[in-house]
């Protein structure tokens, strides 16, 4: 982690105190720290900044000269729809799509998503998954995420009013590349930045079937490739996400 963020309850005036077991480790094992060593910190929801030890115990760590004064990064203007995938992968997705600064996650059912997915405890770690993305990112505000266990009521009535610009479908047979959909889109735009669309929809293991990319196209989205190799789901993430970065 690269800063310790920490919710608003622990914070009173100028000083805060670390109580989390996995945030006090990390204070003492990885970063070495002692009494009167400074601390990159931010609030939850709140600015980042520092902070100084004065005081430890293996139970709680006692802040003090707290000044959070810079604000945390803009979020990118962008909704991740995600098929649920396997359990383990989700862990990174979820940390890497925080850190990357994604502003809204969607886990969707897809028709390659295993229905025993939807039951695992995984799901119930989101928080802590977006907490270690925020603190690798070094930024303080968490991700809207949402669940949609129900693919097509979603697409046909909830997305036409989440598409507040265009939307892209991660597909390995799309007919175009991400590159030639930037240059068709860069014909008539401004401004780089506003041809970047809103909404991307990444596959689990496997990507989405014909009959679930037909439905996305029919609401106005365009299926694209990023290259002729195959991904994992999470390097085909990356991948896409480092666009909106650049």
């Amino acid at each position: 982690m690269n800063c310790i963020l920490l919710p608003a309850v622990n914070f009173h005036n100028e000083s805060a105190y670390i109580n989390a077991a996995a945030q006090i480790e990390h204070v003492n094992q990885v970063l070495g720290a002692k009494v009167g060593d400074t601390l990159k910190v931010g609030q939850l929801e709140g600015h980042l900044g520092s902070a100084v030890i004065t005081d430890m115990t293996p139970e709680r760590i006692l802040l003090g000269n707290v000044d959070l004064t810079t604000a945390p990064p803009p979020k990118l203007d962008l909704t991740v729809v995600l098929a649920l995938p396997r359990p383990k992968v989700l862990r990174r997705l979820i940390m890497d799509m925080t850190a990357l600064g994604v502003r809204d996650i969607i886990l969707i059912n897809s028709y390659r998503t295993q229905k025993s997915y939807w039951q695992s405890p995984m799901l119930n770690r989101l928080d802590e998954f977006v907490l270690e993305g925020l603190q690798q990112g070094i930024d303080t505000a968490a991700p809207r995420i949402s669940l949609q266990k129900r693919f097509k009521p979603f697409v046909e009535d909830e997305l036409a009013a989440l598409m507040t610009n265009r939307a892209i479908i991660a597909h390995p047979y799309g007919a175009l590349s991400f590159s030639q959909y930037m240059q068709q889109q860069l014909k008539n735009a401004e401004s780089p930045q506003k041809v970047l669309p809103s909404m991307v929809f990444v596959g689990a293991e496997g990507g989405w079937i014909d009959y679930e990319v037909e439905m996305l196209a029919r609401q106005g989205c365009q299926a694209v490739h990023i290259g002729a190799r195959i991904l994992r789901t999470e390097a085909a993430v990356n991948a896409i996400l480092g666009q909106w970065l650049l």
